[in-house]
Parts: structure tokens; C-alpha cells; sequence
């Protein structure tokens, strides 16, 4: 077991935790090439982004090069899962677009 005195956001053990756990990613990349979003959930933000730009991704391997544009952590599966199939909806649109609006990307 591991003490830790922070909660990181790319990854780490929440104020005065006594246990080592993983944090979960909901992100968002973005295709100047085809000009599209795509929203994603993962364990491992770096890696999955390589994935994408190597073309290891049948759904993003037109898009390449694809550039984080936004994420956020989760202490937990179940809650970025149900972030990212929220992100995958219509009503979501409005909060895209306020995430988003100061980048361009909406």
C-alpha cells in the first residue's frame, strides 16, 4: 500500500488514500484533416492517443494526425464510461460547445 498526499490529475491517490489505484480518462481528439471530433474513454491517455495517430484505431485511422483537445480523469470505470456515452449524445452538444468554445473546436 502506498500513502499518498495529492490527488494528481493524470493519475495518482486521492488526499490521505492508503491504496494505489488507477484513474480512468474521458478525452476528445480532433482531425484538422477530416475536420471531426471523436470521444473516447481510456485507462491510459498517452497510450490510447498513440493508438489513434498510428492508425490502430479501424474508427480514427483516416483522421491521422488527431490532437487532444480536452480530457478529464476518473477515480472510477463506471463514471467515465457514463461521461463518455453522455459526450456521444445530442444533449450534449451544449456542454461541448461551453468545454470547447475557447479553442475553437466546437
Amino acid at each position: 500500500m502506498v500513502e499518498c498526499a495529492a490527488l494528481s490529475a493524470r493519475g495518482g491517490c486521492a488526499l490521505g488514500a492508503e491504496s494505489l489505484f488507477y484513474m480512468f480518462y474521458v478525452y476528445i481528439i480532433y482531425s484538422k484533416k477530416l475536420r471531426k471530433r471523436y470521444v473516447g474513454y481510456c485507462a491510459d491517455l498517452k497510450n490510447r492517443i498513440n493508438e489513434h495517430n498510428g492508425g490502430e484505431s479501424k474508427f480514427t485511422s483516416r483522421g491521422v494526425p488527431w490532437i487532444l483537445i480536452y480530457y478529464e480523469a476518473f477515480l472510477n470505470e463506471v463514471d467515465a464510461r457514463r461521461e463518455e456515452r453522455f459526450l456521444k449524445t445530442g444533449k450534449s452538444r451544449e456542454r461541448l460547445k461551453f468545454l470547447l468554445s475557447d479553442y475553437g473546436y466546437e
